[in-house]
């Protein structure tokens, strides 16, 4: 396994600017989730690594070595994309046998059996080992692809967004299951989401991206307790945070535009009185969609509660996050 490390780098389709300086280290055998929407740069920061693209400037370094110059294959790293990329004239077996039949690899026949069942098991596919790739479901179809990269031993696992094509339950068993083997490995895995539940479950470190630029970076604890912005605070976080009028409660800190508030930062029972517009009963937890001052807002309460749709509920912030004009935090 590896560290990568990508240290000023800048990359242009056109006239669209992909990445704008980013400088992002990655540990030896880390779990980062690159957070942000369609178009913040995720995937190409993805592309960087795998050396399926190169920067305009800026430089990427795995293992300490510099990538300049050097072919996907020759950078010893496997990638998951988003939509399957599998053999179809091929089995299932084939499929994922095929990246250890390299004669870089030189795999004994032994290892690639022991290998690939193993894996197979894993994703719930051992009884798919002889169907035609074909022949699957897009889940599963998916799933051998994630399992043809897992077979492997790179220096780094690079996958986009490989989950997003499977059932809920699913993509939860997966996770537990993929963060158990990046553990048990010791890899060094880069994800690609926009699932925050991903980021939050998975991840050691997270990565958000806006418009090509690195946001924040660390744990999803600091990136959760400590955002440095409005758009940093909105991509972690379920429900998500609110982002209000600084002065909606009271008075505000010097130089603050917003106030934000987190489901567990709105103190219900005291204060200001605000209307319930809407309860979702989620089994273990309530949410309220509540109106303050003509400001929308929501918040979590007791699974059971008896509240609804007009009633009267009194909140207060408490240890909220205030953010200037231009979105930055204020401390």
């Amino acid at each position: 396994m590896a560290d990568v490390l990508l240290q000023n780098v800048f990359k242009s389709y056109g006239a669209t600017a992909a990445l704008q300086d980013v400088s992002l280290t990655i540990p030896d055998g880390a779990f980062v989730v690159l957070l942000g929407p369609t178009g913040a740069g995720k995937t190409t920061i993805l592309r960087m690594v795998a050396g399926l693209d190169v920067p305009d400037s800026g430089s990427v370094h795995i293992g300490g070595q510099p990538m300049q110059g050097f072919t996907p294959a020759q950078r010893n790293v496997a990638m998951v994309f988003q939509q399957y990329s599998l053999y179809p004239h091929l089995t299932v077996r084939e499929n994922m046998e095929f990246p250890l039949k390299s004669p870089l690899l030189k795999t004994p026949r032994a290892e690639i059996d022991r290998k690939v069942a193993e894996v197979a098991q894993t994703l719930q596919i051992a009884h798919k080992l002889d169907n035609k790739a074909t022949a699957l479901s897009g889940g599963e179809m998916q799933r051998v692809s994630i399992g043809r990269a897992l077979v492997r031993n790179p220096s780094v696992y690079l996958m986009d967004e490989p989950l997003s094509s499977l059932d809920a339950k699913l993509q939860a068993e997966l996770r537990v299951e993929m963060k158990s083997i990046q553990a048990n490995l010791g890899a060094t895995f880069l994800y690609v989401t926009h699932d925050q539940i991903e980021a939050m479950t998975m991840a050691t470190h997270v990565g958000v991206l806006d418009k090509g630029k690195l946001v924040q970076f660390g744990t999803p604890r600091e990136i959760y307790e400590q955002p440095v912005s409005i758009y940093a605070a909105g991509r972690l976080g379920q429900p998500h945070s609110n982002s209000l009028p600084a002065d909606l409660f009271g008075p505000a800190p010097r130089g603050a535009a917003f106030i934000g508030l987190r489901p567990e930062q709105i103190r219900q029972g005291e204060g200001q009185d605000s209307s319930v517009k809407r309860v979702e009963h989620l089994g273990d937890q309530t949410r309220l969609h509540l109106s303050l001052h003509s400001h929308d807002l929501i918040t979590v309460t007791d699974a059971h509660t008896a509240l609804k749709s007009g009633d009267i509920v009194k909140i207060q912030p408490h240890n909220a996050f205030y953010f200037g004009a231009d979105g930055g935090r204020i401390v």
